[in-house]
C-alpha cells in the first residue's frame, strides 16, 4: 500500500516555518546558518528565505559577513510583525508591556490605581494602555497575556468575587476590553499562577515537574504544578488557600486568613495583610517577635500540609513581600520539616515573576501566530 506524500504546499510551508523559529531563537542568520542550524539544504532555504521576503516576513539586515570568501547577508525578522501585549493588573495600578518575538519588551506603559479603584476605573486604564500600545507598535497588538492579583474564572477570564479577597476591582473582564484592541487571543490568568511558571522556567523550581509555589504577601495564594502543568481546577479558582483551616495562634483550626486578622496584622477596614506591621512583628529578634514567627510558620504548614497531601510536591517555594523573606522562609522549612511527609521549602528567586511567566507565554503565543499563516489550509471535506 503506498501513503500519500506530502503536497509541494506543506512541504515548503513546514520549511519556511523551519526559518522563521531559527530566527526566532537566534535574532539574525545567514542563508548559510539557517542551513546549518536547521539541517536543510542551502538551495531549499535560499527558496525559503526569497519567499518570505516577498511576503513581508523577513528582511535583510543590510549586515554582511566579513573575511574570506564571499559575503553572506544577514536576515531578521520584518518590523512590521506586530507584538504581544502582556498586562498586570494590581491593587497600585497596570502595568503593559508590548513584546515582539524576541522575547524583547518594545514599549511599555503604567497607570496607577488605588485598592479602592473599582472596576469602572481597572477597566478604563487596562482600555489606556492597551491604546497607547498599539498606537505605538508596527503591526498593532496580535495577542495578550493578563495576569490579574484577583481569581479568574477558567472560562470566560473574567475575575471572581470570592469572600475576603482584599484587591477585587468588581467582576473585570480584561477580554471584552481588550478584544477590540488586540487582533488575536487574549488569555487571563491570576498573578501566581504566572509566577508559579516564572519559577519553573528560571526559578528555584527551575525543570521541576511537581512543586507547589505559595504567595504570602498583602494577599494569600497558592499554585500548584503537577507534571510541569499549573493545575487550574474547573472553575480556574485551584489553589484560593484563604479560607483553607490551619492552626491558629492558640492552636485553635480557622480559617487561614483570620489567623492574620487574630494577629493585627491586616490592613484598618480591610483584609489585606499589612505586610510592614508583620515585618515589624515577627522579623526582629526579641521572644515577642520569635512567637509570632512561630505562630505564622506554624499557620503556613498547615497549608502547606494540605498541598501536600492532595499533591504530592516535590518541593515548595515561597514568594512574596514577607513570605520569601529569609527569616520566615527558615521558620517555615523547619516547621514542615516536623511534618510526617516533610518537603524542602525554598525561596522564590524571579523578581517581577508574575511579569515574567505571562511574558513568556506571550512570545509563545506571538511566534505560533507568526509561523501558524504560514500552514496551509486543510481542504474541505
Amino acid at each position: 500500500m503506498s501513503s500519500a506524500k506530502p503536497s509541494l504546499e506543506l512541504l515548503r510551508s513546514l520549511t519556511d516555518e523551519n526559518v522563521l523559529r531559527a530566527l526566532m531563537e537566534r535574532r539574525r542568520l545567514t542563508r548559510a546558518e539557517i542551513a546549518a542550524v536547521t539541517g536543510i539544504s542551502k538551495p531549499t532555504i535560499s527558496d525559503s528565505v526569497r519567499r518570505l521576503s516577498r511576503a513581508g516576513l523577513l528582511e535583510d539586515t543590510g549586515e554582511r559577513t566579513t573575511g574570506r570568501g564571499r559575503a553572506g547577508s544577514y536576515y531578521s525578522l520584518a518590523g512590521n510583525g506586530g507584538a504581544a501585549l502582556v498586562a498586570s493588573i494590581t491593587p497600585s495600578g497596570v502595568t503593559a508591556e508590548a513584546v515582539d518575538a524576541f522575547g524583547d519588551v518594545v514599549a511599555r506603559t503604567a497607570a496607577e490605581l488605588d485598592r479602592n479603584a473599582g472596576r469602572d476605573r481597572a477597566a478604563a486604564a487596562l482600555a489606556r494602555a492597551a491604546g497607547e500600545l498599539r498606537a505605538r507598535i508596527r503591526g498593532g497588538l496580535r495577542t495578550a497575556v493578563v495576569s490579574a492579583a484577583d481569581p479568574v474564572d477558567r472560562a470566560t477570564g473574567r475575575l471572581v468575587h470570592l469572600p475576603d479577597a482584599p484587591f477585587l476591582v468588581g467582576d473585570l473582564d480584561p477580554v471584552e476590553i481588550l478584544s477590540p484592541l488586540v487582533d488575536g487571543p487574549v488569555l487571563v490568568d491570576n498573578d501566581v499562577n504566572w509566577a508559579a511558571r516564572a519559577e519553573r522556567g528560571e526559578g528555584r523550581a527551575r525543570g521541576v515537574d511537581d512543586f507547589v509555589y505559595l504567595h504570602l504577601g498583602e494577599g494569600l495564594g497558592c499554585a500548584v504544578v503537577n507534571d510541569a502543568e499549573v493545575r487550574r481546577g474547573h472553575h480556574g479558582l485551584a489553589g484560593e488557600i484563604a479560607h483553607l483551616y490551619t492552626p491558629g495562634p492558640d492552636g485553635t483550626a480557622m480559617p487561614f486568613t483570620r489567623v492574620f486578622a487574630e494577629l493585627g496584622l491586616r490592613r484598618a477596614g480591610s483584609t489585606a495583610i499589612d505586610v510592614e506591621a508583620l515585618r515589624a512583628a515577627a522579623f526582629g529578634a526579641g521572644e515577642e517577635a520569635g512567637r509570632v514567627r512561630a505562630v505564622l510558620a506554624r499557620a503556613v504548614c498547615g497549608v502547606v500540609a494540605a498541598a501536600v497531601a492532595l499533591a504530592d510536591p516535590r518541593l515548595v517555594v515561597v514568594g512574596g513581600a514577607w513570605g520569601a523573606a529569609p527569616e520566615m522562609t527558615e521558620a517555615i522549612g523547619e516547621e514542615c520539616a516536623k511534618a510526617p511527609r516533610g518537603v524542602p521549602v525554598v525561596a522564590a528567586r524571579v523578581e517581577t515573576p508574575e511579569l515574567v511567566g505571562a511574558r513568556g507565554r506571550a512570545v509563545e503565543g506571538l511566534r505560533e501566530l507568526i509561523v501558524a499563516a504560514l500552514r496551509p489550509t486543510p481542504p474541505t471535506p
